[in-house]
């Protein structure tokens, strides 16, 4: 299998992609805002139309699209305090909605669709080394503030008394959640990216207790449904987007079943 330079450049982006998604899964998943995590993916499908459109990377479209949807959506938060999920649902329709139309522009379908059910076969050497770059810079960002979001998560009013920087930290994680969303839009597919964001997190869930054991455990759950897909995928000829969803699916009913019985 690795002896493929584009399985090699496959299981480099796979990785680091499961690893930096369910860490921003775990902080999402306590905040209660799962969904925002389904919107941007969807929404970021309007930006690879872009892209395709312009002739551009379809990823950079696609940065580019989610980092204007995931700051809408705080903007339309502000305007709907009472009601934090329809701001969600009006960035999610909005970017439906213009994916839907941009689309019959798009030069070839069968681009498109590797963005819906994702690709890792498909991945350029560009596009495998701009994953590590931002991998790695979210990754730094998550790791210095890492402590602050822990305070805003569990007590956000207490956070702002304490002094911690709470608007700055939320624009920031903002940005690192719509670049991390735009980033596995290739490797994973934008119709699947949040179930890598939510499955290893409810698992890990289930299996912790602690919020760092729960992100630390989230990521490692991540990178081991990527690396089973993606061996299963390449033998069996699926794709391996889904291929890696339902590991996680299968995992969490597994670990629910045990702990069930133990019950």
């Amino acid at each position: 299998m690795f002896q493929y330079e584009f399985m090699r450049r496959a299981f480099v982006v796979g990785v680091l992609v499961s690893f930096i998604i369910p860490c921003i899964g775990a902080v999402m998943v306590n905040k209660k805002n799962s969904m925002v995590g389904d919107a941007l993916s969807h929404t970021s499908l309007a930006g690879v139309c872009l892209g395709l459109i312009l002739g551009m990377n379809p990823i950079v479209g696609a940065i580019i699209v989610c980092t204007v949807a995931a700051f809408s959506i705080e903007f339309f938060r502000k305007k709907f305090p009472k009601g934090s999920d329809l701001s969600t649902a009006i960035v999610m329709s909005t970017g439906i909605g213009l994916a839907s139309i941009l689309s019959d522009f798009v030069p070839g379908s069968k681009n498109l669709e590797s963005f819906l059910f994702g690709s890792l076969v498909a991945i350029k050497d560009f596009e495998m080394y701009l994953v590590l770059v931002l991998s790695l810079i979210i990754l730094l960002i998550f790791i210095k503030m890492y402590n602050g979001l822990v305070y805003i998560v569990f007590d956000p009013d207490q956070a702002k008394l304490s002094g911690v920087p709470v608007k700055g930290i939320n624009r920031v994680f903002t940005l690192i959640t719509a670049l991390s969303i735009s980033v596995a839009s290739r490797s994973v597919g934008v119709l699947v990216i949040s179930s890598l964001m939510i499955l290893p997190v409810s698992a890990a869930i289930k299996l912790s207790n602690s919020f760092t054991r729960t992100v630390i455990l989230s990521s490692s759950l991540g990178v081991l449904y990527t690396v089973l897909g993606i061996v299963i995928s390449y033998y069996l000829g699926l794709k391996p987007g889904g291929t890696i969803v339902l590991i996680g699916v299968f995992a969490l009913l597994l670990i629910m079943a045990i702990q069930g019985n133990k019950d």
